[in-house]
This record gives C-alpha cells, sequence and structure tokens, in this order.
C-alpha cells in the first residue's frame, strides 16, 4: 500500500496546526501566571540551571532521579536569566514536543487504516485535550516523552509494515548514512532518556515488531535479529544511564526514598489498576475513554489475527505507558494526575484506528467522534483537573517570599544549605530575588554536602528545611535523629512548611 502524497501531508498538516495553537495556548496560561506554578516545573528547571550554575558546576550535575534529556535540551537556554525565571525556553520545548506527538498520532493511524479523516479525528482527541494543553504549556517532561514515544512508534510502524516494502529488512533503506534501524532506535533512545514510562513502551514496541515480522514470514531467528539492531540503541542508553547514575550518586536506579508511601493502592494491584482507570476518564471524558478502549481492543485483536495487519501491535503498545504509574501506586506513591496523561495518546490512537477501521463510513465516524471530543473537551477549561492539580502550590508562593526575604540581599556570598531534592521548586523561585543556584549548597554539590550533613556550620551560613511536606525532607529528619545537627545556629524565618536557620557562630 502506498499512501497518496495528499494524505502523506496530514501528519505535516497536524503537527502545524498543533504547533500554532500549542504555542498561543502557551501565552494564554503565562497570562494567567500558571506557565511555573507546578512545583515540579520550576524542579525541571533548576535541574538544567545547575549543570553550569552551581558550587560544582559540570557533567555530575546532571544525575538525578529524573532522566537527563530534557535538561540537557535546556541547560544552555536557562543560563540565561530571563528563560530560566519565565521558563520560556523549556516551554518552547514543550510546545514543539506537543506538535511532534500530535503528528506521529495522526501519522499512526493513517499509516494502518489509510483514512486521513480517522487521522486528524484521532490528533483531535489528544490535541484538544485541556490537561494535555496545560502540560504542554509548562517546562514538565510529560509533552517531550509523548512526542519521542509517538514518534519512534511512528517510525517503527512505518519499517516494520509489509505492505509498505514487502519483506524489507529493518536495518536499511538503501540509502547513505545512518541504517533506518539505528534512526529508529535513536528515536526510541531519546524516550528511554526523557522519562521512565518509554522503556516499558520500548520492550512491547519491539517485541511487537519482531511478532509481526514473524507473522509476515521472516524466520522467527531473522526478525530478532532485525529487531536487534534497533534495540541495541535504546539498551545502550539505558545501560549508559545506570553507569552513570551509579558513578553521581551511587545507585544504579533510583527507585524510592523520593516519596512517603501513603497510596491506598498501596499492595493492591487492582486498586491501582482502577486508579489508573478513573485518571483517565477524569482526564478526558467516559465516552472518549469507551471510544478509545475499544480502538486498543479492535488493534490487538485484528492484529493477533490478522497477519496482514499485525502491525496494528506495535501501535498499541503504546498501553504499556501504565505500568511505570501503576507499578509506583502499588509501591504506595501518592496518586498525581499527570503520571496517567500520557495514557491520552493510547486513547487517541485507539479511538482514530477503530473510526479507521470503518472503512465505509470512516468520514462519518470521523465527524462523530470529533462532536464527541468537543462535547467531552474543553481545550481552555480552566477547571481541568491538570490545571487545578497544578495550584496545589500556589497559595505558599507568597508566604515563601517571606522566607526569602530573611535571607536578605542576593550576592553576598553567603551559603544557604537546602535540598534540592524537596526545594527545588523553592530555589526557582529565590532567583527572582536575585540568588543563583551557586548561592545554594545541596545534595548535587557531593563531597562538600556529605561533608555539611556531619558539620553544616562550617559550610553554610543558612540551613533552610523543609519540615512538613512529605513528613519533613532529608534535613528534618537529620535534626529530628540528630539534636545536635542545628547546633550554632537559631531559626529566624518560617513559612509554609519552611523553616530558615541562622548561623550565629562558626564550628
Amino acid at each position: 500500500m502506498i499512501i497518496p502524497s495528499a494524505r502523506r501531508a496530514v501528519p505535516w498538516a497536524v503537527a502545524l496546526a498543533a504547533g500554532v495553537g500549542g504555542a498561543l495556548v502557551a501565552l494564554h496560561y503565562h497570562h494567567l501566571g500558571l506557565t511555573l506554578s507546578h512545583y515540579d516545573a520550576r524542579g525541571h528547571l533548576v535541574v538544567a540551571r545547575r549543570i553550569f550554575d552551581s558550587l560544582t558546576p559540570g557533567w555530575q550535575q546532571i544525575g538525578a532521579v529524573w532522566l537527563p534529556l530534557p535538561h540537557l535540551l535546556n541547560a544552555i537556554p536557562v543560563t540565561v536569566d530571563r528563560f530560566y525565571r519565565s521558563g520560556a525556553s523549556a516551554v518552547a520545548i514543550s510546545v514543539i514536543a506537543f506538535a511532534v506527538a500530535s503528528g506521529s498520532i495522526a501519522s499512526i493511524v493513517l499509516a494502518l487504516t489509510e483514512s486521513a479523516s480517522a487521522a486528524v479525528a484521532g490528533a483531535a482527541v489528544f490535541a484538544l485535550n485541556p490537561n494535555v494543553l496545560y502540560l504542554q504549556s509548562t517546562p514538565m517532561t510529560e509533552p517531550l516523552l509523548l512526542a519521542t514515544t509517538t514518534l519512534a512508534i511512528a517510525m517503527l510502524t512505518a519499517c516494520s509494515d509489509a505492505r509498505l516494502k514487502p519483506r524489507a529488512p529493518l536495518g536499511s533503506d538503501g540509502t547513505r548514512g545512518l541504517s533506518r534501524a539505528t534512526i529508529v532506535g535513536m528515536a526510541f533512545a531519546l524516550a528511554c532518556l526523557t522519562r521512565y514510562e518509554a522503556w516499558p513502551v520500548t520492550v512491547a514496541a519491539l517485541a511487537s515488531a519482531a511478532f509481526a515480522r514473524w507473522r509476515q514470514g521472516d524466520p522467527l531467528r531473522d526478525a530478532a535479529r532485525e529487531v536487534a539492531r534497533i534495540g541495541i540503541v535504546p539498551a545502550v542508553a539505558i545501560v549508559g544511564f545506570a553507569i552513570f547514575s551509579r558513578v553521581v550518586i551511587g545507585e544504579w536506579f533510583v527507585s524510592g526514598g523520593f516519596f512517603v508511601p501513603e497510596n491506598k493502592s498501596l499492595g493492591d494491584p487492582m486498586l491501582a489498576a482502577k486508579e489508573i482507570g478513573w485518571g483517565v476518564r477524569t482526564a478526558s471524558g467516559l465516552l472518549l475513554v469507551v471510544t478509545g478502549a475499544a480502538g486498543v481492543a479492535v488493534m490487538a485483536v485484528v492484529g493477533l489475527v490478522n497477519r496482514h495487519r499485525v502491525t496494528w501491535l506495535i501501535a498499541a503498545s503504546l498501553l504499556a505507558m501504565a505500568a511505570i504509574p501503576w507499578t509506583a501506586f502499588v509501591d504506595g506513591h501518592p496518586f498525581r494526575l499527570r503520571y496517567v496523561i500520557p495514557l491520552l495518546a493510547m486513547q487517541a490512537v485507539g479511538a482514530g484506528m477503530l473510526i479507521g477501521a470503518i472503512k465505509r463510513a470512516s468520514i462519518a465516524g470521523a465527524l462523530l467522534l470529533a462532536l464527541v471530543a468537543v462535547y467531552e473537551l474543553r481545550p481552555l477549561d480552566a477547571s481541568a483537573p491538570m490545571v487545578t492539580e497544578a495550584q496545589w502550590d500556589r497559595p505558599n508562593t507568597p508566604v515563601r517570599a517571606t522566607v526569602t526575604a530573611c535571607l536578605g540581599e542576593a550576592g553576598s556570598g553567603r551559603k544557604i544549605m537546602a535540598s534540592m531534592g524537596s526545594l527545588g521548586h523553592y530555589m526557582q523561585e529565590a532567583s527572582r530575588s536575585g540568588f543563583a543556584i551557586r548561592d545554594f549548597l545541596h545534595e548535587g554539590n557531593g563531597d562538600i554536602w556529605l561533608a555539611a550533613l556531619e558539620r553544616p556550620s562550617l559550610f553554610a551560613d543558612w540551613v533552610l528545611i523543609e519540615e512538613k511536606a512529605e513528613g519533613g525532607d532529608m534535613l528534618a529528619r537529620i535534626a529530628r535523629e540528630r539534636p545536635t545537627f542545628l547546633d550554632g545556629y537559631v531559626r529566624v524565618c518560617e513559612g509554609a512548611g519552611l523553616a530558615l536557620y541562622k548561623r550565629q557562630r562558626h564550628g
């Protein structure tokens, strides 16, 4: 099957429309003052900034619980104070990612159903969702995850579909330069360096691709070998990150210690699954959930039964996005709606595929799907759950400003000891008062931080502690367990869970 050139332009048109619309929506939320209202939005800016702005600047500042790609992309732009304080450069990355994700969803549906109307309708289900639109207006990392995973799936689907190039090896397209396998593998590697949700998606997609090649007539060994040429690239990326993490923070993989296990689904896999289902329904609507789920079911059944459409299983691998939040909720991680937002890409693909599967009524079905989307989605809904969730911390901002005022003028050279793991968002807030990351002594400062944990008075003029959130940060716990920790300091300010201690004498 060869898609006519006019229809091949559909994903590009969708991406362009999404990019323009996304930029306008980002401006809308900027004017509302909501760009950086989510504390993690500020935290991501801090991690990018600290690569160059730190007591110990350098490559070791990249290592953290979060994966590195979003921060590497933004590391140089946020050296400009205006971009760092406003988040503008990170938002630009998110808007571009939103456009790529929208176009990729359209590309997947178009390639598998040959229906341009279904492709546009499916992309609209994703692009009109107010929760997705809000996230693409912030420095959060979900938009980049959605862009890299959907693009990788679209590329893998195209080069695995025997109808596009019968029995074509995955490793080469007959052109010079990088092989097709390497390019697709690089797309998956970028996804795997963005957020952990991409890891199970990559495994599921590559397994589906190998199965597809086998069902299309390739010997199983040859199919596995061809797909392995793709998989080696993300595998190297993951192993490289694990080694880097081990070198920088002493652990191959940080899986706990950064949250209090308080989710009611702790140890209950079924309840965790129900939480994910509830979250998707809350973030979209019952009709869209039913449509998307029906589409995913059709993709799975058709892909398993019809060897000519076995590549439908590759697109269905986006459902593996649920693996990470499900595991986290079973481990007791607090429920957050944004953890289920990536599943809206699968919902959109499923809805588009369901419409595209009805060949004779795809246009009517697409119009009906569009009406359902308009009915259940209000793109600029100020009460959308993601917009509401992002503002949980907003009332604390002016209160924390009073604590910042106690620090006096920025630029004095006096150091503030604080845990970046819990107060990264505050460090970004303090930049509005002129404080740089290098004014803070934090976990990223390695041996200096470890020494300061023993005798902070030798290194820090101030100690800033988060006493309430998540039961208090690591400094709060140390202060409770070791009463002498704050010897030589006096409590001078507090507010919004923060406590500021000033050194009265040198240790």
